[in-house]
């Protein structure tokens, strides 16, 4: 399945009189050989005034704030790449909705200025502490961020971790492009999906949040969404274990959204296991649906 188009990354205003409403659900899971989880995920509402984190499950209203959710998938040595993702999360959680009141407050900021902003603090960040400890060299994440507002999802990537959008009535699409050499040769269409998930040079990263790094380039774009869209945040470990096939029949079925993501995860760590395992579902919903 090919990545799908990039809009504009800087959609228009939002009707907050059409506010939607938001279900999710999220798990993460270390798989069956690794000893410890590389792996984080994020789930946030803000407005001008206040941050709150969100629990695994949870439904919500757009009207009453903006939602932000994200993965992040770690690297590094001995326990690094754990805590890179970690800080990660950690530095969109301060930094993002700082960006937000400021924007709010009358300084002119879009959103992907907003999100480019955050990337690049915590590209700086990272390579900074791997420059400076001996025990972080090398250390970096992947980090795949959705912010939604009333009609549109926002959303900025680096790495290979995966943002996916089903619209209603619809077809799967990967919105985000893996910054790896066989995401490029798949991109170009050089490669099919079963090609891709075989090729010796599929983790061959080209871009991600530090580890040596010089510079990033985040992708940044928008997509318009409305009641009867899901969208799926995931790490490789995920698409390892699971065909896009499966991940649109997953999406489609009419399991309710707050136990798919612990269902996509179970599977792929029974299918495959290899890696960690990271799934956030999130679906739009019209609003005061019960």
């Amino acid at each position: 399945m090919q990545p799908g188009p990039s809009p504009a990354p800087d959609a228009p205003s939002p009707d907050p009189s059409r506010a939607a409403d938001l279900a999710w659900s999220a798990l993460t899971h270390r798989g069956r050989f690794r000893s410890n989880n590389e792996d984080t995920f994020l789930g946030l509402a803000f407005d001008a005034e206040h941050v709150r984190h969100l629990g695994k499950v949870g439904r919500a209203s757009l009207a009453e704030s903006d939602f932000v959710f994200a993965v992040s998938d770690g690297m590094g040595g001995a326990h690094s790449g754990e805590f890179a993702s970690r800080f990660t999360v950690e530095r969109v959680t301060r930094l993002l909705p700082r960006g937000f009141r400021r924007s709010a407050g009358g300084v002119s900021r879009g959103f992907s200025d907003i999100m480019a902003d955050v990337f690049a603090a915590i590209h700086r960040d990272l390579t900074n502490m791997g420059l400076s400890y001996e025990e972080c060299a090398g250390m970096g994440a992947t980090l795949s961020l959705g912010w939604f507002t009333p009609e549109w999802m926002h959303f900025s990537h680096v790495g290979d971790s995966r943002i996916y959008q089903l619209p209603r009535g619809g077809k799967l699409g990967q919105l985000t492009h893996d910054h790896t050499y066989v995401g490029g040769l798949r991109r170009a269409g050089q490669l099919n999906e079963r090609e891709a998930r075989s090729h010796p040079r599929r983790n061959a990263l080209q871009q991600v949040l530090g580890a040596g790094h010089q510079f990033v380039e985040p992708q940044l774009a928008s997509v318009a969404c409305q009641p009867g869209d899901r969208f799926l945040f995931c790490t490789d470990g995920l698409v390892d274990g699971l065909w896009d096939q499966r991940l649109e029949e997953a999406l489609l079925s009419a399991a309710p959204v707050e136990t798919l993501a612990a269902e996509l995860v179970e599977e792929a760590v029974r299918s495959s296991g290899r890696d960690n395992v990271t799934a956030i579902v999130v679906a739009v919903l019209p609003p005061d649906a019960s």
